[in-house]
């Protein structure tokens, strides 16, 4: 599938309900993985149907935590059930994040395979939670192996960070001509859409930028750095960019509009003095950002 650029269309309400296979951690405390990527895909109007990869009590930015990865045998019962008793004909994408162990990968590669038979516009998205500049590669052996060989070859969309994005390329990202060339080798592999988020800008410390890239555009969106950052911030974009694509099958509109949406969440949960991003408070802003910063071509 190829995403073309445009004017901004209407959603269209009338639309039969659709829904969104989500795979990624389960938390009982906070908002990361599906416990901040179901929420706002339900508020913008889709069902969700959530597999957890792992089962935890709370997120590890808050240091030791207690859980256990999902077995795979038991993942793998999980996912066959949904895929047995759910309309897929209704499931218009696949949203995968973070894993618990590289054995899923395969099972999660079938579960698309079936959804693609029923729904063959289906969009697959990869988040691809390898680690970040702060702690390095912070998931088990293998998996990150697992996410660029195989996985990244079959994602309709990804959505690395800075430091993921030169991993999976193998490129150094410094600026922003460094990510288009990282970001276009991405491209080759598969995707039809690359967005990398969390990209310094080495003239400006306080300035944060987002880049998309498809075969025939570049879209850049910057925004002021907070001072505060949080967890689950890119879970959330992930899924809102998933979901706004979705709705108006336009990424310059699903781009912006996710983008100033996870910028305006963590603005209020900054201001309100909050550890966690504030999702019920700010469920206003998943649909409709009163903060808007203007996605430019590059």
């Amino acid at each position: 599938m190829t995403y073309q650029l445009g004017d901004e269309p209407k959603p269209n309400l009338k639309k039969p309900t659709t829904a969104i296979i989500s795979i990624q951690s389960g938390i009982a405390y906070g908002h990361v993985g599906n416990a901040a990527a179901v929420f706002p895909l339900q508020r913008i109007g889709f069902e969700v149907w959530p597999i957890h990869t792992v089962q935890l009590g709370h997120h590890p930015g808050y240091g030791r935590f207690r859980g256990y990865p999902v077995e795979l045998d038991r993942f793998s019962e999980i996912l066959d059930a949904v895929l047995d008793k759910a309309p897929l004909d209704c499931c218009v994408a696949v949203l995968v994040g973070y894993l618990g162990d590289s054995t899923t990968v395969e099972v999660i590669l079938g579960a698309v395979d079936r959804v693609e038979k029923q729904r063959p516009d289906v969009t697959f998205l990869l988040d691809p939670v390898i680690g970040d500049d702060d702690s390095g590669v912070f998931v088990r052996p293998g998996v990150p192996e697992a996410i660029r060989d195989r996985l990244l070859p079959r994602a309709s969309m990804i959505t690395p960070n800075r430091f993921e994005l030169a991993f999976l390329s193998g490129l150094a990202v410094n600026d922003l001509d460094q990510a288009i060339l990282a970001a276009q080798s991405l491209l080759a592999v598969g995707p039809d859409l690359v967005v990398a988020t969390g990209l310094p800008d080495p003239e400006d410390p306080d300035t944060l930028r987002m880049l998309a890239l498809t075969r025939n555009e570049r879209l850049l969106l910057s925004t002021p750095r907070l001072r505060r950052s949080f967890n689950g911030t890119g879970d959330v974009f992930s899924a809102l960019m998933l979901g706004h694509y979705r709705l108006s099958l336009n990424v310059k509109s699903a781009f912006g509009r996710a983008g100033n949406a996870v910028y305006a969440l963590a603005q209020l949960t900054e201001q309100r003095g909050e550890d966690e991003l504030c999702l019920i408070a700010g469920q206003h802003l998943f649909a409709a950002p009163h903060i808007r910063f203007d996605v430019c071509e590059v």
